[in-house]
């Protein structure tokens, strides 16, 4: 009988991105969370069972970043690439990142010093560490980008793809968005609905919502809606079961219009209701609703 693999989430990523605060998201789903553990101990900490003296059956969650002593993002690839071989640990490396200009404004509200940038401009250490980090990010399993992520959210995504109590039904994350705030770096698949028929130019609807039901009505009266929603919900149901097949656990579908105040925001809110109906676990984040209305829907 073959023996189930210790799971393991390596928690990296840019300072001040929020490594700290997913790391406790991880300790309170059940992980044992360890932070800044130095690169050479990595090996030792993950040796075989009964060799480290931890609980062979809890998984755990170890932050490893540019703090940690004898950090070198190539060779902790390295290294992650060697543990995974072995065959007893189910690795899975999460980087946190961010928008350099949201970074700095972060620093500069806690009045932290960036690890790199002790005797520079701290732009300067944002983009050295981002320099550094490079191979790191693209050899990651999951990319969670906290430009735009609240606490709340940051914690439905952490859920939806660590938690221990592993069902045949995988979260699907429904969101919708602004054009003009840039596509969600973390969709797996986006979809743009601005050919639908747009609430902003109608002076009865233009500060109303997605969420209002005089935008649902008019967005339902455009002729191609009902074909659309019908085979957009029917494509996407159809697919899941594939996606589970190939061990995803977490999906998160962008849905986009001009401002993220209407069309989207509907969509949305509508997909979610026609997944739920079928028995499916569905979240709504709506990203861009507060917005400038002068924006567009």
């Amino acid at each position: 009988m073959a023996t189930a693999r210790t799971q393991v989430v390596l928690v990296s990523g840019m300072s001040g991105a929020g490594r700290s605060t997913g790391l406790k998201v991880l300790e309170d789903l059940g992980y044992e969370a360890i932070d800044n553990l130095p690169l050479s101990l990595l090996s030792r900490l993950l040796r075989p069972r009964g060799e480290s003296g931890l609980d062979p059956g809890r998984p755990l969650a170890v932050d490893v970043d540019i703090r940690s002593r004898g950090f070198h993002a190539a060779s902790f690839v390295e290294r992650i690439v060697a543990l995974t071989a072995r065959g007893d640990l189910e690795i899975q490396l999460v980087f946190f990142d961010c928008d350099d200009e949201v970074l700095s404004r972060r620093f500069t509200a806690t009045r932290r010093r960036h690890p790199l940038a002790e005797d520079r401009p701290l732009s300067d250490g944002i983009h050295h560490e981002r320099e550094l980090l490079a191979v790191l990010r693209k050899r990651a399993d999951l990319l969670i980008d906290t430009s735009q992520l609240a606490l709340p959210d940051l914690r439905a995504v952490l859920l939806g793809h660590f938690a221990l109590e592993h069902g045949p039904r995988m979260t699907v994350s429904l969101m919708s968005f602004s054009y003009a705030q840039g596509i969600p770096r973390e969709a797996d698949i986006v979809f743009d609905v601005r050919f639908l028929a747009n609430p902003h130019y109608d002076d009865r609807l233009r500060q109303l919502s997605g969420l209002d039901a005089a935008v649902g009505e008019h967005i339902e009266a455009d002729s191609v809606f009902v074909p659309f929603f019908d085979s957009l919900s029917g494509l996407l149901l159809s697919l899941l079961p594939h996606y589970v097949r190939e061990g995803k656990t977490y999906l998160t579908f962008a849905i986009g219009c001009t401002g993220g105040r209407h069309r989207s925001v509907f969509i949305a809110e509508s997909l979610a209701t026609r997944m739920r109906e079928r028995g499916q676990v569905a979240t709504v984040r709506h990203r861009d609703l507060g917005q400038d209305v002068e924006a567009g829907g």
